[in-house]
């Protein structure tokens, strides 16, 4: 070709090198010039290129434009196509297929549906993405970052070199892409930008990456786990069905680093815990094990609340394989898996999401929203509709790529309000001039929207601490659309209850009773969580009053009424079997402790107390409704006797839980019940194979004394020390008299 005005002059040379350049697929790769066809690459460390098609066709060398390893010349291809590059130096040759000689992966449905934020399958599109495009085998790369100048990604495929794969920008939805033919499974990467002053910014992990580095290293790898072949349609299935109100949930709460630990102190992998954890959890009658959060965190004291890897499962215990491995083992065992999900703020890591691409893009400017004080953390952009998308897509990610069951969102409160740990003057009010964080609110509404219409069966569940009202009402009757709530006040006010003396107790009578005036307003999950065992707090047995034995005595009863009391239940581990020292997740629990008789009979305790809650209905049926919930004694207050009947609403077994929250035994105490006959003891946590002292009612009592506090019947029975005995009332035996 005699016309040598394809020849790519120096300024523009330079900008490639320098990785400059505004559009490098406009130069790089394979273009048509007239009739010919002309080939530029950029191989570092290459003297001699020839270009190849890739069935291997010779199509020509290529002329050594700049020393640093800038190649251009003519080709004899005949139509546009994926080429290769044969390169030469003295120390051998290699070849290697040119990324700007194929197309975008991305298409113009894509912009229209991450421009409007309604793209349901981003974790799809962005992100690393292993395929088969355009002939050509390798990893296709996206991510948005609207107000860079460019984007390069770098990684084991290319020697970190920010020159080398140069990004192309969707200008209208401002995500950069390119298909990397090099980089396979399991090679790390990360991001590399210059702001829009051309400032280089530090190199950033993959907001979508769906493998990280073990820490302290911060890269992003790329994983596939399309592949995975789960087990679990029939659990699937048959999770889709009923009313999770109605069903039980019992939910055993891990941080997976310090549950048990091996070797030299060090964690267990994914199917370490599969192997082990789920057989326990199976074991105990827990229906749920509930994850303190899984996504990728660089800072373990953390314990996973400052993720900077959201769609990461961490590599602390394994790759992303084994995480899906240990939920499809739990869904064997019919164990439901709920992770704890924070989309409340992220923490400020130069390779993380802040000041994502020189700008405020994921959290706000303004640091009277985008600041958190508490946590020293930034907070999302909740009205950005690209920041929105991302964390919905989030939550759809891994209830769809990874099975689970459920969402726990943390900090709730926190979003909910803008003044929230503010004073005057350090925050903003709303449009409407007051207090609540709107943004946020339509925010979680579209998510629990989202994922109970994509996903049925799945549950949500709120950790909020104020009187919000209608956290756990549909979105269609304006509330916030979650399955359940934590109920923080029974928490606070049954702890503080149970750490008084006995003799004390009489005059803080309503710590018990009050929760029960509000148990329905939302539909509530018990907690006894990890926030109560750590920073000082101690163990819930060291919460408890008096001598080691009352103390023992009193968590067994408190824990029976617990179970008995309306809503879904939620223990930490190490509290099932009466650890003394608070939670420390940099060690396993104190599973030593268990050499001794009171902690294997809590254990016990905790273990028959899941199976009730399972078997009888009346225990389950109706937690979040008032039909199922009936006084006996709620004004004992003199003997610190608490007592109320639990109905399955259909006519079933009534169960009668009675507490007893002093040291006095009480013989031929009467009690008041809703029926006549024999009630079998269920429960006794006073019965000696839980370390109680044996005192009991031999097995059953017989409600013959006639009515007593405007009930129709009444039995007179043992209450032991510090226990809570429950009495059922079973329907079959009723009706055999009839």
């Amino acid at each position: 070709m005699a016309d040598n005005k394809w020849k790519t002059n120096g300024s523009e040379i330079q900008a490639i090198i320098d990785g400059r350049h505004a559009d490098p697929f406009k130069v790089m790769g394979l273009h048509k010039f007239g009739k010919a066809f002309i080939a530029r690459a950029y191989v570092p460390g290459a003297d001699i290129v020839t270009v190849q098609s890739l069935d291997g066709t010779d199509l020509g060398t290529l002329e050594r434009r700049h020393p640093a390893g800038f190649f251009e010349g003519e080709v004899k291809a005949k139509a546009k196509q994926a080429i290769r590059f044969h390169c030469i130096n003295a120390g051998g040759g290699w070849t290697t297929t040119d990324a700007y000689s194929l197309g975008p992966v991305l298409g113009p449905q894509d912009d229209y549906f991450i421009g409007e934020g309604n793209h349901l399958g981003l974790y799809n599109k962005l992100g690393a993405h292993p395929l088969h495009h355009e002939g050509v085998d390798g990893v296709h790369f996206a991510v948005w970052a609207p107000n860079a100048q460019r984007v390069s990604v770098i990684g084991d495929f290319n020697s970190w070199d920010g020159r080398r794969h140069v990004m192309r920008k969707r200008m209208d939805v401002g995500v950069w892409e390119i298909f990397v033919p090099e980089a396979n499974v399991g090679q790390g990467y990360k991001y590399e930008l210059l702001d829009s002053s051309g400032n280089l910014l530090p190199l950033k992990s993959d907001p979508f990456g769906f493998a990280g580095e073990l820490r302290p290293n911060t890269a992003s790898k790329v994983s596939d786990i399309s592949q995975f072949k789960w087990s679990d349609g029939e659990y699937l299935a048959k999770r889709a069905q009923g009313d999770k109100r109605r069903q039980p949930m019992s939910t055993y709460e891990v941080h997976l680093g310090s549950w048990r630990r091996k070797g030299a102190n060090d964690f267990l992998t994914y199917d370490d815990l599969a192997d082990q954890l789920i057989g326990y959890v199976k074991d105990m009658g827990f229906t749920h094990v509930e994850l303190l959060p899984v996504s990728e965190h660089p800072f373990d004291p953390s314990w996973g609340y400052q993720p900077t890897g959201l769609f990461a499962p961490t590599s602390r215990f394994g790759d992303p394989s084994g995480f899906a491995r240990f939920v499809d083992k739990a869904h064997a065992a019919g164990i439901g898996v709920i992770l704890d999900w924070v989309p409340a703020h992220f923490p400020t890591d130069q390779h993380g999401l802040a000041n994502f691409d020189g700008t405020a893009l994921y959290e706000h400017a303004d640091p009277r929203q985008g600041y958190h004080p508490d946590w020293n953390t930034a907070i999302f952009n909740f009205g950005r509709k690209e920041v929105l998308s991302f964390l919905l897509n989030n939550a759809l990610f891994w209830l769809q790529q990874y099975h689970v069951d459920g969402l726990r969102v943390d900090a709730v409160a926190s979003m909910l309000y803008l003044d929230y740990s503010r004073k005057d003057g350090e925050w903003i009010p709303n449009k409407d001039g007051g207090r609540e964080n709107l943004e946020a609110i339509a925010f979680l509404q579209r998510v629990n929207h989202e994922t109970y219409g994509q996903h049925p069966g799945i549950v949500t569940i709120a950790e909020e601490s104020t009187a919000f009202p209608g956290v756990s009402k549909p979105t269609s009757m304006n509330g916030l659309g979650f399955g359940f709530k934590w109920n923080m006040g029974f928490m606070h006010d049954t702890l503080k209850y149970m750490g008084r003396e006995g003799i004390h107790r009489p005059h803080h009578h309503n710590d018990l009773t009050f929760g029960l005036l509000y148990a329905f307003t939302e539909n509530f999950v018990l907690p006894l969580s990890h926030d109560e065992v750590v920073h000082g707090k101690g163990s819930l047995l060291a919460k408890m009053s008096g001598d080691d034995w009352q103390k023992f005595a009193t968590l067994r009863a408190f824990y029976a009424f617990m179970w008995a009391y309306p809503g879904k239940k939620l223990l930490f581990m190490g509290q099932e079997f009466a650890q003394w020292t608070e939670w420390n997740f940099a060690q396993a629990l104190d599973w030593h402790v268990l050499d001794g008789e009171p902690h294997i009979g809590m254990q016990s305790l905790v273990r028959d107390l899941n199976k009730l809650h399972s078997s009888v209905k009346a225990l389950h049926a109706r937690d979040c409704e008032p039909e199922g919930f009936e006084w006996i004694l709620a004004d004992e207050r003199d003997n610190s006797v608490f007592a109320w009947a639990r109905h399955d609403g259909e006519g079933g077994d009534v169960v009668v839980s009675v507490s007893n929250f002093t040291s006095v035994p009480r013989e031929n105490y009467v009690l008041p019940l809703p029926q006549d006959g024999e009630w079998r003891e269920a429960m006794n946590t006073d019965a000696k194979n839980y370390w109680g002292s044996g005192v009991g009612n031999a097995g059953k009592i017989v409600a013959d004394k006639g009515p007593s506090h405007n009930k129709p019947a009444s039995a007179h029975i043992m209450l032991p020390p510090l226990a809570t005995v429950y009495f059922v009332k079973e329907r079959n035996k009723t009706e055999s008299r009839k």
